[in-house]
């Protein structure tokens, strides 16, 4: 059951867009749109219809920002409910390719941030356990992750009086591809001392300890990694405590029963001499050996250990797919668990849907080369995102949520309206029972009122020719009266000297592009709404979905520049990002208005005129919004241990939550040789008494 957190109710034209869309959900319509405005509410909206209607739920958006922002959103509207988020957890990726033009392989490398996943685990887990879910994803939900009925099959079961054999338990662990450290203890590992057993799951914050008395597993204790303290304990004596199992779900998406590797062996190695003969024919030795060499010691590595770098690619083997079959996603996950009875919202789908058309076509071009050349066997074409229309088939209902919805989803959403309404006058309807309570009802709800009254923002524009020098001015000035600004170049390069450019002129600027790390990207949003940065500028990031009541300005430099970045589309999502606040204003620099200026121009005056004539009628005076800052996605207490990578800042308040209990040897040479760096860093920069609190912690971890 869905419990919603929230002090509001539904305002403005959110009560029709909601009744209109769970009524379209109850009768069945494959395809519906809610075309809202920035800043009206969508995520709310969309909150209200899966507490309505208890169903679970998947949010797909285009970009790891953007999903990162509804997560969180999500996680505070359902606190007591499974709120997940999965995206890609690469902080860096090259996939593996090879140009012939030049000869050059190149091998896949990947930095895997181990904290995006666990929460990717966690999403799949806890679609696999229980009902209350809403997972957040980016398009990566669309790539095979291997199949949810083998990831159900794998499990550990521990329970309170079962026998507590530590070789068995470990075996079946490693079965599961957790492995045992003693010394760094950390999410997907496991560790004996004594008459306990520590487990980390790969998909949680806490880890488990079972205990073991006279041979029977006897108590059971989740408690905190870092701390060590213990949050609940169940024992064999106590007989109210709420549970006396655990059960322990696999570390890894991809998983082999070893039960069927010989059958599969067979088979793979079958495809690979009929691959390697056909390669020899036509007199490519090199190709052929290089394939025979490569696959098997490929498969020598998954016989030893049970995995290898590159499983995915011989996954259609290990799910019992035939060649060309679709592969699994985390949308199979969906279906294996509740069948039809799930929703999915397209996040801004005006950009996820070309996303997700897109995606097969560059995988299957990437893959056709390794193939060509001896590097993979054909079954690699099968490791795959999803065809589009793959994807289409598996969700039963489909909401696409856009400022600008594209024409085909508009088109969609009428013939799914356009059927339920032949429904209704079909033969042996009863007087329209099984059709939408609308009878003019075509699948779109308009949400253009935003509950706080802000009209969409007034836009000015002005010359291109000297647009840095007038912007700059315009910075400086409103910097002072501690206005936040956003400034939309064309390029990265752009953005980062002009970034570079205000600093000098100590102007607190900072840039977002898709160079930065996934996590630190809501960071660097929420380092503006604090202050700490009064101007951000960006080139596509600065569009959808960003959630900053506290701009007033958007900059659109070179808005005459027809193309993706300056389309219609593009402009109004853009000019969007001010009208969170009463005074937002829009500044285009352009020496001449192209057509998509004035569509967009147009569409933002039609939207202002209806606002203010509905703020009229109801008497309402615009308020600019006003929304406490987030948690972030990942405690920064849990960063400074795990992450290397991450820009911890050291304040006081963190440096409090280090404590020496529950730390391994490891984990605290690690943690001081960090505060040693921070606090020399610290030093050399004249922050004394930050640096004489690092050295006490250091102290304090020492002894």
């Amino acid at each position: 059951m869905f419990t919603l957190h929230s002090n509001f109710k539904p305002t403005g034209d959110q009560p029709t867009a909601i009744a209109g869309l769970e009524n379209g959900i109850k009768q069945g319509l494959k395809n519906q749109v809610l075309l809202g405005v920035t800043g009206s509410g969508k995520t709310f909206t969309m909150a209200n219809i899966i507490r309505d209607l208890n169903i679970p739920t998947l949010i797909i958006s285009h970009n790891k920002t953007l999903a990162g922002q509804l997560y969180q959103e999500f996680r505070e509207f359902f606190p007591d409910n499974a709120v997940s988020y999965f995206v890609s957890y690469y902080d860096y990726y090259q996939p593996e390719a090879y140009i012939a033009s030049s000869d050059t392989y190149i091998e896949k490398e990947a930095e895997i941030n181990e904290l995006i996943d666990k929460l990717r685990l966690q999403a799949s887990t806890n679609i696999m356990t229980r009902r209350d879910v809403v997972v957040v994803a980016s398009v990566s939900c669309i790539y095979n992750i291997g199949s949810p009925a083998e990831y159900g099959k794998f499990t550990s079961r521990i329970q309170i009086g079962e026998p507590a054999d530590w070789t068995y338990i470990g075996k079946r662990l490693i079965e599961l591809l957790y492995s045992r450290s003693e010394f760094d203890f950390k999410r997907g590992t496991y560790r004996i001392r004594g008459n306990y057993m520590d487990i980390y799951p790969a998909y949680e914050d806490f880890a488990w300890r079972v205990y073991s008395e006279a041979g029977k597993v006897s108590k059971l204790v989740k408690f905190e990694p870092l701390t060590g303290r213990e949050t609940e304990v169940a024992s064999e004596k106590d007989k109210k405590t709420a549970f006396d199992f655990i059960m322990i779900y696999p570390a890894k998406h991809y998983l082999m029963d070893p039960a069927i590797f010989k059958p599969t062996e067979q088979k793979i190695r079958q495809d690979l001499h009929e691959e390697y003969e056909a390669l020899k024919k036509m007199n490519r030795i090199v190709e052929a050996e290089r394939l025979l060499r490569r696959t098997n010691y490929d498969l020598e590595m998954i016989k030893e250990i049970g995995y290898v770098n590159g499983i995915e690619n011989y996954s259609r083997y290990f799910d019992g797919r035939k060649p060309g079959d679709k592969p699994y996603s985390l949308l199979d996950y969906f279906k294996e668990a509740y069948g039809d009875d799930f929703l999915v919202f397209i996040d801004e789908s005006h950009m996820t849907m070309p996303q997700i058309r897109g995606m097969f076509n560059g995988d299957h071009a990437r893959k056709k080369m390794l193939i060509d050349f001896g590097f993979r066997l054909q079954a690699a074409y099968d490791n795959r995102p999803l065809r589009f229309e793959e994807f289409y088939q598996i969700p039963p209902k489909l909401v696409y949520v856009s400022a600008t919805p594209n024409e085909w989803e508009i088109e969609q959403a009428h013939e799914s309206a356009k059927g339920t309404m032949q429904k209704k006058d079909s033969p042996g309807s009863r007087s329209g029972v099984d059709a939408h309570p609308d009878e003019k009802y075509n699948g779109v709800v308009e949400q253009l009122i935003r509950p706080t009254g802000i009209i969409d923002p007034k836009i000015e524009v002005r010359p291109a020719k000297d647009e840095i020098q007038d912007l700059i001015k315009e910075v400086e000035m409103r910097a002072k009266r501690g206005e936040k600004i956003l400034v939309t170049t064309l390029t990265k390069k752009t953005a980062e000297d002009l970034t570079d450019y205000l600093k000098e002129r100590n102007v607190k600027a900072e840039y977002l592009h898709s160079d930065i790390l996934t996590l630190e990207r809501s960071n660097i949003l929420e380092n503006l709404r604090k202050g700490n940065y009064d101007v951000l500028i960006g080139v596509n990031l600065l569009r959808e979905g960003l959630d900053l009541p506290e701009v007033y300005l958007v900059a659109i430099l070179d808005a005459d520049r027809e193309g993706f970045l300056r389309s219609r589309t593009s402009l109004i999502q853009t000019m969007g990002r001010a009208a969170r606040n009463v005074s937002g204003e829009v500044i285009m620099y352009a020496d001449k208005i192209t057509g998509s200026m004035k569509e967009a121009i147009d569409e933002i005056n039609r939207r202002r005129e209806y606002q203010t004539e509905y703020n009229k009628k109801h008497n309402i005076t615009p308020k600019t919004v006003f929304k406490p800052i987030r948690e972030k996605i990942i405690d920064q207490a849990e960063e400074l241990i795990i992450s290397d990578r991450v820009d911890v800042q050291y304040t006081p308040d963190v440096l409090t939550k280090i404590h020496a209990d529950g730390m391994t040897a490891f984990d605290k040479t690690k943690m001081v040789k960090k505060l040693e760096r921070e606090m020399k860093k610290q030093a050399d920069q004249m922050n004394f008494e930050l640096a004489i609190a690092i050295r006490n912690k250091i102290t304090e971890l020492k002894d």
